[in-house]
């Protein structure tokens, strides 16, 4: 009998440890660095959403040289955060990636410039030296400027482009009139530093017609033909906006979560605690389903690039609702 017993506990055990090893893997890419712009996720690995999903969730951080279409492709990720103009640019390029969920409803991008430039309004670019991020990230404002039939090469009829870091030095030390800069991040930076709000004036995308869809979820095509990878997206999904809407009701508790994940140290509470709540505004009145509206905006944006437009064609299978319609249904 003792035997029996022995011999059921040790199965029984046996059967736990395969159940804790049948967890589906996943690995996510991040647009960037381990910060609030994806509290989302850490609070989702945090709380015990993916586990309740029987998900094992890898999340890795990007940085200045980690473009997340190239982790995906060369397999070093399942889903990435990306931004829909980089998404779009690289699948016309032949990388078949498609927009599985869109947990950022609203863009963050803007272009902040020094009143003293003489900038009041878009009107004002030319003639002055605008900082650009690039790797992917330069496509909204060269469509922009497109739009506007303001030339990117310099001279007095354009504007010369300067190619910005990840930082707001080129504002701080004038060597550009106005930069690049996130409602949630880098404007902040730019305050932190000295500059009075009243000192600036900001241009955000939203409001010039010109936004695109950012921090979109996205996996390879050939995968998504796999009924099981999508199920398992579905459970991603779904635990992913778990967490961030856990997030948006618990912002310092999501910030602390995400300082917690934070192995180089860098960030701050107060600054991880504002972009939490900035980055709310950009979740808020969305389960992740991609609108179709905000999608054909997007594609417009990228097309209208006059000469040289961000994708030349309109694109096809560049989304699916299947992934989010199993998560909700």
């Amino acid at each position: 009998m003792v035997m029996k017993k022995l011999a059921g506990a040790a199965l029984g055990a046996a059967m736990l440890a395969g159940t804790a090893q049948a967890q589906d893997e996943v690995t996510l890419q991040l647009k960037w660095v381990t910060q609030a712009q994806f509290a989302g996720y850490y609070v989702a690995k945090e709380q015990g959403f993916y586990e309740d999903e029987n998900l094992d969730v890898t999340i890795k951080p990007g940085g200045p040289d980690i473009a997340p279409t190239q982790v995906i492709a060369g397999g070093g990720a399942d889903v990435i955060v990306e931004w829909m103009p980089a998404a779009l640019a690289a699948r016309e390029k032949g990388l078949p990636l498609v927009n599985i969920a869109q947990p950022f409803k609203s863009s963050g991008m803007m272009l902040t410039c020094l009143k003293e430039s003489g900038i009041k309004g878009p009107e004002d670019f030319p003639g002055h030296t605008l900082g650009v991020w690039f790797f992917g990230n330069e496509y909204p404002f060269l469509s922009w400027m497109s739009q506007l039939d303001i030339p990117t090469e310099g001279g007095e009829d354009g504007v010369e482009v300067l190619k910005q870091g990840f930082n707001v030095d080129p504002l701080l030390q004038k060597q550009a009139a106005c930069i690049s800069t996130m409602t949630y991040n880098e404007y902040w930076q730019v305050i932190d530093a000295g500059i009075s709000e009243d000192d600036l004036i900001t241009f955000k995308y939203e409001d010039q017609g010109v936004a695109t869809l950012e921090d979109g979820l996205y996996a390879l095509e050939d995968d998504l033909e796999d009924p099981a990878f999508v199920d398992k997206m579905a459970r991603f999904v779904r635990a992913s906006m778990k967490g961030w809407k856990w997030a948006e009701e618990n912002p310092d508790e999501a910030a602390d979560i995400v300082l917690e994940n934070d192995e180089t140290g860098a960030q701050t509470e107060k600054h991880q605690r504002r972009m939490m709540r900035e980055v709310s505004k950009l979740t808020a009145g969305t389960d992740g389903t991609l609108n179709e509206e905000d999608y054909q905006r997007t594609v417009e944006s990228l097309l209208s690039g006059g000469s040289d437009p961000v994708i030349t064609k309109e694109p096809e299978g560049a989304w699916t609702h299947d992934v989010t319609d199993k998560a909700f249904e």
